[in-house]
């Protein structure tokens, strides 16, 4: 018996794998999604966003999140960190294919009316993984603390804060203060790292959950 046999063995006697997996691993992909790549369209988003993970995990053993040390943590990052420049590229690609991704996924469920009865929920699930994939690309823009990041955060605050009635307190949350520092920086990077990312799987599972009982739509 090899050591991945024994490993499956000794966790099968605790976890009951072979009766829990099968009725996930063993149910066949419908025809439709095999023979077109628009359905492959958020299977991509989530492997994007697994890319992200662990390169992003890398990226935080060397980031610094202050106004003194983030744009130098960065250049040391892609100059002196073994594979860093590659880590980073990697992650930086990733996270615009996964907004691509996501942005396509969800006109070919608008466009092909797969968000009708009794898919209305997770059509809103998805608008919400939309909204906060588009939140990753804005609150991860700061982080390298360069002239670029600055001028356009900058520009994003402001526009978050010319929404009537609740702009305001939007600007205040995002910014922390009157202007774009110190206190910023660190809640864009708590934002990124923890907020983010803890709601982003939350709503995956509850949409893979949906999908999994309802099946995938390809009607017009």
């Amino acid at each position: 018996m090899s050591l991945s046999e024994k490993l499956y063995k000794w966790f099968d006697e605790r976890l009951k794998l072979r009766e829990l997996l099968p009725p996930i691993v063993k149910h066949p992909a419908p025809e439709k999604v095999t023979s077109n790549p628009l359905y492959c369209l958020g299977g991509t988003a989530f492997l994007c966003f697994l890319i992200l993970v662990v390169t992003g995990m890398f990226l935080a053993m060397y980031y610094k999140p202050t106004p003194v040390e983030a744009y130098n943590s960065v250049k040391r990052i892609m100059t002196e960190v073994p594979m860093g420049s590659l880590i980073r590229s990697i992650h930086h690609w990733a996270a615009n294919t996964m907004i691509a991704a996501v942005m396509l996924h969800m006109m070919r469920i608008y466009f092909m009316g797969a968000y009708k009865k009794p898919r209305e929920l997770n059509w809103v699930v998805g608008v919400s993984l939309l909204l906060i994939t588009t939140t990753f690309g804005f609150s991860g823009y700061l982080l390298p603390w360069d002239q670029l990041a600055f001028w356009a955060t900058k520009i994003g605050t402001g526009i978050a804060g010319s929404i009537p009635v609740i702009g305001v307190y939007i600007s205040l949350i995002l910014v922390g203060g009157t202007d774009i520092g110190a206190e910023t920086l660190t809640r864009f990077y708590a934002i990124h790292v923890l907020i983010l990312p803890a709601t982003i799987v939350v709503l995956l599972v509850l949409h893979f959950m949906m999908v999994r009982l309802q099946g995938i739509s390809g009607r017009l």
